[in-house]
């Protein structure tokens, strides 16, 4: 399986999550009005995908902080993907060329609700990215290896710290593909 030397692999977390947070204030910078406007029936709002984050960071943020506070095991120079969580992660990412290359549909449990606050939402999200950074420097002093985080589709199956930090912002960086497609297409239609 795919090998890592750790602090590498967390140093590069560390900066797609960076990455991520400088597109956040480029988008908390837009009209609400355009936050909040679906670019086609069936197609969410930026404000929508970005709960849609939010619902899962509800989910992984506290138990990855539980497990990683409680951990016992220390920190290996390597980490290696789980063939399950490589899997995950690589079906999550956009390709090279920031497309992304397979459609998939979410669980009914992380559709977003109606009438979102843009606001709330947004300043959420941005919570939720400054604690993923503080989790990725706590997990230099753990295993990446030996902790195990259970995912939220099905809580019996536990991927690799590793693998739930990989996939969790491969999953943030695809969905910022979709956020800057979004505001395209609804600037577009708003210029129409």
């Amino acid at each position: 399986m795919k090998k890592f030397n750790s602090n590498a692999l967390l140093d590069q977390l560390e900066n797609d999550t960076r990455q991520i947070i400088l597109a956040l204030h480029q988008i908390k910078q837009q009209d609400p009005e355009i936050l909040l406007t679906n670019p086609e029936s069936g197609k969410w709002s930026i404000v929508e995908v970005i709960e849609h984050l939010n619902i899962y960071g509800r989910y992984y943020l506290p138990r990855i902080r539980r497990i990683t506070q409680n951990a016992s095991s220390k920190a290996e120079e390597t980490f290696s993907a789980g063939w399950l969580g490589n899997y995950f992660t690589n079906s999550m990412l956009p390709d090279k060329n920031g497309m992304i290359k397979n459609k998939m549909s979410s669980p009914k449990m992380s559709r977003p609700p109606a009438g979102l606050d843009s606001h709330t939402v947004i300043n959420e999200f941005l919570q939720q990215e400054e604690e993923l950074l503080d989790l990725l420097q706590m997990a230099r002093k753990v295993s990446l290896n030996k902790i195990r985080v259970p995912i939220s589709i099905s809580p019996i199956i536990k991927l690799k710290l590793g693998d739930i930090f990989r996939f969790n912002i491969a999953h943030h960086q695809r969905h910022f593909v979709q956020i800057q497609n979004t505001l395209a297409a609804v600037k577009k239609l708003k210029a129409a």
